[in-house]
């Protein structure tokens, strides 16, 4: 029992028998399991379809009534990379589930222990020069992992919640390269920005899928589904989520202070 009341079991989503035994007594189920890059058997299709299906079917057998998923922005029918698609699958499966179901979609998520803004604040501490990827017109929407977890929280006792998905997203946009200004004024840095053409980042990209998993035992760092991603607009509607569960969405440059050390 940890000093919040809480206790840990473990299980594993690609092994529906190990959550089964978990789920027993609970009232409800939030599952938040989601990877960004592949390795050996955890790959897009089967952490988040096979992962999600086996979730559901374990939820079920262990007589849960309520389930919150969480998604991401830019899921839909048709998506264009692996990611969404896999992504897509897993709401479909909530969609069908039989239980009281929520699905959010949160926009790219920010906090002390994020793997996106502190990923960047790395470069810029060590290198006097930061890749920008992507389309220069794409924009994002970065939203505080506080007002995700709050979103998550007040939905396990919100009727009204029950069978709707919703957009977690923060009050502003930006493009990576904007974005990247802004965490360098945060910092107090100056640094070049380079735009890496999409063709020497996808060269880029291949190479480290290749070489991480086979001499590291590591997922790349970077990879061609994130590249696809980083093309389109990733941004939403999150005004249905912030009236319904009260949130106030917390300014980007705000919430980044943690990269200051």
């Amino acid at each position: 029992m940890s000093r919040y009341g809480l206790e840990a079991q473990a299980g594993d989503v690609l092994d529906g028998g190990s959550l089964a035994r978990v789920f027993l007594g609970a009232d409800a189920v939030i599952h938040l399991v989601g990877i960004i890059s592949e390795l050996s058997e955890c790959t897009f299709e089967n952490v988040h379809a096979g992962g999600t299906t086996n979730a559901v079917a374990a939820a079920r057998q262990a007589g849960v009534a309520r389930f919150v998923h969480m998604s991401a922005l830019g899921t839909r029918p048709q998506a264009r990379s692996r990611y969404h698609q896999s992504k897509w699958a897993a709401e479909e499966v909530v969609r069908r589930c039989g239980m009281d179901f929520t699905i959010f979609r949160p926009s790219l998520i920010f906090g002390p222990e994020d793997q996106f803004v502190n990923r960047f604040a790395g470069l810029i501490r060590f290198s006097p020069v930061v890749p920008v990827l992507g389309s220069r017109t794409a924009r994002f929407q970065p939203v505080a992992v506080e007002s995700v977890a709050r979103a998550f929280v007040a939905s396990l006792a919100e009727p009204r919640a029950f069978g709707q998905t919703y957009d977690l997203c923060g009050p502003q946009s930006f493009t990576l390269a904007r974005l990247l200004d802004e965490i360098l004024e945060v910092m107090g840095r100056r640094r070049l920005k380079l735009r890496v053409p999409c063709v020497v980042a996808r060269g880029q990209a291949a190479f480290l899928e290749f070489v991480f998993p086979r001499l590291l035992g590591r997922p790349a760092p970077l990879n061609r589904e994130q590249l696809i991603m980083l093309q389109e607009d990733n941004v939403g509607n999150s005004e249905p989520a912030n009236q319904l569960f009260g949130l106030e969405p917390l300014q980007f440059k705000e919430g980044i202070g943690y990269v200051k050390s």
